[in-house]
């Protein structure tokens, strides 16, 4: 069996292993093993170079923006920032049709720019905003899934843990990923808002009907608001504006926005020392399941140099005179088709070894091709089976008459969204690289 096969079954291996249930590192690692022992005919070669892979791939000092993000993140929902910013966007978008959604909407943004991920955002509004929104007669489909909609702000917004991960598999700045995703994340929360606007001049009933009795409820005064997102704003602009005026490496961003998280969480008096120690056990486990996902993509990306499956990808594609634009339209399927049956992570680990050699050789940005492939992936935590963050909002939601069926069809809307923002940032690559140096 030549490389080349070796590589292509693996391929297969890798999916049926991985749909079968199987942990994504374990088989990554288990196939890669196999791989490089049918190749090379010698299973202690084999040993030898997961070996070295396991120590060699994780040693930047890159990779210390892992742990200080999550921390970041997890501070910041102990803080209920959260809580603090859909009350005032309820309060600024009290007036508008639909605005409990779009109030939604806009706090998510906030929220996802201080925490990177998308199932904290999922978890925090369902808990919110979805008995707000029943409160006041809106559509039970389009509460759920206005919030899972926009849960997927988190992963686009800085700091994305997504986008940490695709930089350290492509060895991009993850700053520059950062800052490339600020326009399409934008973009994004604008394209829902005005979608739900449009909604409810349509169809008010559905929409919150009785907007009355929220515009009769006291206003919250200026200062009262300013001291909610005060803390908020002032995490994001040092964090973010540090990050783009140069000042921090994203790794140093990171401790600095974990420092300012752990500050306010003390100032607001939301940290004991059992929820600070619990806080830090769960940042190790989530950046110990990191790391293990990242050395197995590593050792898979080694095993199929070794096939030369890319080398020889490139070389059909050079054959069939596709050019970027088909191979790139190919690759977005086969993102958008695993995301209907995988985690983020998981797709990312399998597509980016394989696609990256090939992108690399047509001279692709890829920068821009890491926010087009962010934002496909994220449209498969809103589709069926998978649908991460369906299940999560499910999971969360205190009304437990509301069906997953409820929160897939509520959510289709947004991920249909998302599509169209896809193709806006691949039409115009000036949308994630105009900020980028």
């Amino acid at each position: 069996m030549s490389g080349v096969e070796v590589g292509l079954w693996s391929i297969l291996a890798l999916v049926l292993l991985v749909y079968s249930g199987m942990h994504v590192p374990v088989v990554m690692i288990l196939v890669s093993f196999v791989g490089i022992w049918l190749i090379r005919d010698n299973p202690d070669l084999a040993g030898t170079m997961l070996a070295f892979a396991a120590t060699d791939s994780i040693e930047a000092y890159v990779f210390g923006v892992i742990p200080l993000f999550v921390l970041m993140g997890l501070l910041v929902m102990i803080a209920d920032l959260g809580k603090d910013s859909f009350a005032v966007a309820n309060q600024l978008f009290r007036r508008v049709p639909g605005g409990l959604g779009i109030a939604t909407v806009a706090a998510n943004a906030i929220f996802a720019a201080i925490t990177g991920v998308s199932v904290a955002s999922a978890t925090v509004f369902a808990q919110l905003a979805v008995p707000e929104m029943l409160r006041y007669g809106y559509n039970r489909r389009f509460a759920v899934g206005v919030v899972a909609g926009s849960s997927v702000l988190g992963m686009l917004l800085p700091p994305s843990v997504l986008f940490i991960l695709y930089g350290l598999l492509t060895d991009t700045s993850v700053g520059d990923l950062f800052i490339a995703g600020v326009i399409p994340g934008l973009l994004l929360a604008v394209a829902y808002s005005l979608m739900i606007l449009f909604w409810a001049r349509r169809n008010p009933a559905a929409f919150g009907a009785m907007v009355d009795r929220v515009v009769s409820t006291p206003p919250m005064s200026v200062p009262v608001m300013l001291g909610m997102l005060g803390p908020i704003l002032a995490l994001i602009v040092v964090v973010l504006g540090g990050l783009y005026g140069g000042i921090f490496t994203a790794t140093e961003s990171g401790a600095v926005g974990a420092a300012g998280a752990l500050a306010i969480a003390l100032a607001k008096g939301r940290l004991t020392w059992h929820k600070l120690w619990r806080l830090l056990t769960e940042t190790g486990h989530v950046t110990s399941s990191l790391i293990l996902l990242i050395i197995a993509a590593n050792i898979y990306s080694r095993m199929l140099t070794v096939s030369g499956l890319p080398t020889w990808i490139g070389d059909w594609i050079g054959t069939m005179e596709l050019g970027s634009a088909a191979l790139l339209v190919a690759y977005l399927l086969i993102v958008l088709t695993l995301g209907t049956i995988m985690d983020s992570a998981s797709i990312l680990l399998i597509v980016i070894p394989l696609f990256l050699p090939v992108f690399k050789l047509l001279g692709t940005d890829l920068i821009w091709l890491g926010v087009i492939t962010v934002i496909v992936v994220e449209v498969g935590l809103l589709t069926p089976p998978f649908g991460m963050a369906v299940f999560i909002v499910k999971s969360s939601l205190e009304d437990k008459s509301i069906t997953l069926n409820d929160v897939f069809m509520g959510a289709l809307p947004f991920a249909a969204v998302m599509l169209l923002v896809a193709v806006a940032v691949v039409v115009f690559p000036a949308l994630a690289t105009v900020f980028v140096r």
